[in-house]
């Protein structure tokens, strides 16, 4: 791979340092990655965990990002991807704050035609690289869409939809805009699933996916991963007619998804790689991508 995703403003050690990842987790990945074995799909679930607070001690937004959580808990493949895929696939990346300022002439030059940039994190934070980022990818002649980070113990999902279309998680049919998308996955601040049962987590989910609805006219797009997805909503599949899926799984397919889904619409399939940050495919040609983004 030419760089870290990670790159951006930091070492390889500095990148190491900062993940922020449940304690258990990140131990069981170390071990299963010197092993040469993938991770377990879970950590152990705290059996006691205050929740963090947004803006107190432990809030660490501008460290959590789509994938951040994923490899520690499913660990990483290896080997040549995108055998199996029939489609055409279209590259694209998803940044946050964590890359900062970034170079997007050279990304397009390097064949992204897409992207996803975080915009929002519970109800308290917004990306500070936001506009250069959201801005700069579509001046560069990428579709580009935005993405909330969920913290479904801290607020309702209306209250972070709405949060999350007022602050960058519009949409409008202009061709060149990706629906607004919901990142949900391991709760980097403790229990993974953030202390919700099955069915109070898809209520959640709901909430958040028809306030975006509301709001803009366009069901979220969904990125999450199958393991996440069946521990933490009894895999339901509820959500397939309506949401597109963006899955997360760093290996050389998608895998099994989530029930509901009969494909995916975007692939996280690698957290470094070509473009800053992480590395994404649209299942389909351009055309289809344009497609998407017009509704």
């Amino acid at each position: 791979m030419p760089r870290s995703s990670r790159s951006a403003r930091t070492t390889g050690t500095d990148r190491s340092a900062r993940r922020r990842l449940p304690a258990l987790a990140a131990a069981a990945a170390a071990t299963a990655l010197v092993a040469g074995v993938a991770a377990p799909a879970y950590a152990a679930e705290p059996t006691s965990v205050a929740p963090v607070v947004e803006g107190r001690p432990g809030f660490h937004p501008d460290q959590d990002f789509a994938g951040s959580t994923v490899a520690a808990h499913e660990g990483r493949g290896t080997g040549a991807p995108f055998a199996s895929l029939a489609a055409t696939q279209t590259p694209g990346l998803d940044v946050s704050g964590y890359q900062g300022n970034v170079t997007w002439s050279s990304v397009s030059a390097n064949g992204a035609k897409f992207a996803y940039v975080k915009a929002t994190e519970g109800t308290s934070y917004t990306n500070p690289y936001f506009a250069q980022q959201y801005n700069g990818s579509y001046n560069a002649g990428l579709i580009r869409g935005a993405y909330h980070f969920a913290l479904p113990n801290a607020s309702s999902g209306a209250t972070q939809a709405n949060y999350f279309v007022s602050h960058g998680g519009g949409w409008s049919a202009d061709g060149k805009t990706l629906p607004p998308a919901l990142d949900i996955e391991y709760n980097p601040y403790g229990a993974t699933c953030y202390g919700l049962s099955q069915s109070a987590m898809v209520s959640w989910i709901r909430d958040f996916s028809d306030t975006v609805h509301s709001r803009t006219g366009r069901y979220p797009t969904i990125y999450t991963t199958t393991n996440w997805w069946t521990q933490c909503t009894g895999n339901n599949g509820g959500f397939g007619t309506t949401n597109p899926l963006w899955i997360a799984r760093y290996s050389t397919s998608v895998g099994t998804l989530p029930n509901g889904w009969g494909y995916q619409t975007f692939w996280q399939f690698a957290d470094s790689g070509t473009f800053p940050g992480d590395q994404n495919y649209f299942n389909g040609a351009a055309d289809r991508l344009r497609a998407l983004a017009l509704g």
